[in-house]
């Protein structure tokens, strides 16, 4: 049985937003991967494309996620769903930071607005 520690946990940063993995394949998942991310006050979003889909949810502070063109803000316990191929985004316009929960199928890519294509470190 695979174990991560919080302090075995793998860090990266991007956006300006710190992102804490702790499942993936080379940690010891089969087939999921799930990180933290801290995303800060005033943080505008990334808009990109999910190969797969990720749940999101908010640990704390309000976030607001436009998946497909609708907008949301959610607050500490929401949840939001992005189905592969969903266009999201997520940001904190707020004063306060906040955090998230995520979880995806190991292998996600993410396209960029501008066509760059992502495989982030932490889902992989």
């Amino acid at each position: 049985m695979p174990v991560i520690r919080a302090s075995e946990a793998v860090v990266h940063e991007m956006h300006g937003v710190r992102f804490v993995s702790y499942a993936t394949p080379a940690a010891g998942s089969k087939e999921l991967c799930a990180w933290r991310a801290e995303i800060p006050a005033g943080t505008p979003g990334v808009a990109h494309t999910v190969s797969r889909e990720e749940i999101l949810h908010v640990l704390s502070g309000s976030l607001r996620f436009t998946v497909d063109g609708r907008t949301e803000t959610l607050a500490a316990g929401d949840t939001a769903i992005a189905n592969p191929g969903a266009a999201l985004t997520v940001e904190n316009p707020g004063d306060s930071p906040a955090t998230m929960w995520v979880t995806t199928s190991a292998g996600l890519e993410a396209v960029l607005a501008d066509g760059t294509r992502l495989t982030p470190p932490w889902a992989q």
